[in-house]
């Protein structure tokens, strides 16, 4: 035959299905091989689904806004090179029939997915599971996400299912025994929205998809944990040299650029070993020590929005590998080529916010997370240094780095003392250190 079809990509273990948010190719359009045919979303990241192969799109099985699941078709390509014609009469009434089969096997009826009126972002798979089991709007809103952005997945729904129906009546639940963050949630739902004057000259900009769910995940953070921040300066001039020193001869040799990224990166996951303590979520009572050290680094697009890939088991990997793997998501990062699993599952997060020119920031904890580090801009700044033969003055490269951390789980105790580790690791770094 010469037809074919285009089926939703898998993109990652933990995604199940994928919400279709723009057809960037219409029905009888040429497309090449590689070539993008539509654009996607999940409940981690944005993605663009390319042909296998050249050939004209014949059928589109799904509208813009319906979720598919992964693995089915959601079009009928027809083979370029086939003189037969786009419309078939009589023995080709398989795609329309195919549709609806197709349609049927998504958990529930296709629907558009949307935001509700706080912003957050329902996929339909979840709006449809709420309404099967009736749960109200307000109620949904309540539920904690564990996806991207704090969004609200498949799986966290069906978690609340068993523990709703042991709950007593909502109204209890909302007075008693609901947590401090859902409070605050509900005490801003109530708070009428201030009154916006617009100006002679003023130009409304609706917010796209993603600053939307990152508004909102800032927002739930804040309502989440209650933030402290700690500062410590650090002596980065053995790192500069040294950084100086060998990298072109490591490009000649890696093919790879090396940043202060993974230097970084390497220093934050041996004082993670040192102190574990930083490496944990809050599940409610409970604090749930992390096994491994997955460290993100925060990202920004050319869109001005931010992601956060994640690098895995950073503190099994060679400064070279940690090099590779820093240049490579970000990267893909900028070119929208993420996979959903690359920004799941991070445990810790770094905020390069010298990268902007700034020499320190008060970063906001990237939930389920309890800790995130910004690292300023590397300046040359007069110290003073002690010698064997007195003090004297000289110009050191100093950066400021800065730790928010969750109180109520890391008191400043634990917070300084990791901080402080991580600016000793840089200041300690080894000039004569091989590569």
């Amino acid at each position: 035959m010469a037809q074919f079809e285009l089926v939703m990509p898998k993109m990652g273990e933990s995604v199940a299905e994928a919400t279709i948010i723009k057809w960037t190719k219409n029905e009888g359009d040429t497309i090449s091989a590689d070539e993008t045919v539509l654009e996607i979303a999940t409940d981690k990241v944005d993605s663009e689904v390319p042909a296998a192969r050249a050939g004209i799109l014949e059928k589109k099985l799904f509208k813009e806004g319906e979720v598919v699941a992964v693995g089915t078709a959601v079009a009928i390509m027809r083979d370029s090179s086939s003189s037969e014609p786009a419309s078939t009469p009589a023995t080709k009434p398989a795609p329309e029939k195919t549709e609806s089969p197709v349609a049927q096997n998504i958990s529930a009826p296709a629907v558009v997915a949307s935001a509700d009126s706080t912003g957050r972002f329902y996929s339909p798979l979840v709006k449809n599971i709420a309404r099967q089991e009736g749960i109200s709007q307000g109620e949904l809103d309540n539920i904690s996400g564990t996806g991207k952005d704090g969004r609200l997945t498949k799986e966290d729904i069906l978690n609340y299912l068993p523990q709703r129906s042991k709950a007593p009546a909502p109204a209890v639940v909302s007075n008693e025994k609901i947590a401090a963050p859902t409070i605050k949630s509900e005490v801003v739902q109530s708070k009428p929205a201030p009154v916006i004057s617009l100006n002679a000259g003023d130009e409304i900009i609706e917010m796209d998809r993603m600053r939307k769910l990152i508004a909102d995940h800032m927002v739930r953070s804040k309502q989440t944990s209650p933030h402290v921040t700690s500062f410590v300066e650090a002596d980065v001039t053995n790192l500069v040299l040294w950084r100086e020193k060998v990298k072109k001869e490591y490009e000649k040799r890696e093919n790879e650029k090396i940043t202060f990224t993974p230097l970084f990166v390497e220093a934050v996951a041996k004082a993670i070993r040192d102190y574990p303590m930083i490496n944990v979520s809050v599940d409610g009572s409970n604090i749930i020590r992390r096994k491994s050290i997955n460290i993100g680094m925060a990202t920004a697009l050319p869109s001005g929005n931010l992601i956060v890939p994640v690098i895995r088991n950073a503190d099994m990997l060679n400064l070279s590998g940690l090099t590779r793997s820093v240049n490579d998501l970000a990267l893909r990062a900028r070119e929208n080529k993420l996979q959903p699993d690359e920004i799941s599952g991070g445990t810790f997060t770094i905020s390069n916010v010298g990268s902007f020119g700034n020499v320190m920031g008060t970063p906001i904890i990237n939930q389920p997370q309890v800790a995130i580090l910004a690292v300023g801009a590397i300046k040359k700044k007069p110290a003073v240094l002690e010698t064997p033969q007195g003090d004297v003055i000289a110009i050191r490269h100093m950066m400021f780095l800065s730790l928010s951390y969750d109180h109520r789980v890391v008191d400043g105790s634990l917070g300084g003392t990791f901080l402080r580790k991580v600016a000793d690791y840089l200041e300690d770094f080894d000039l004569n250190r091989p590569i």
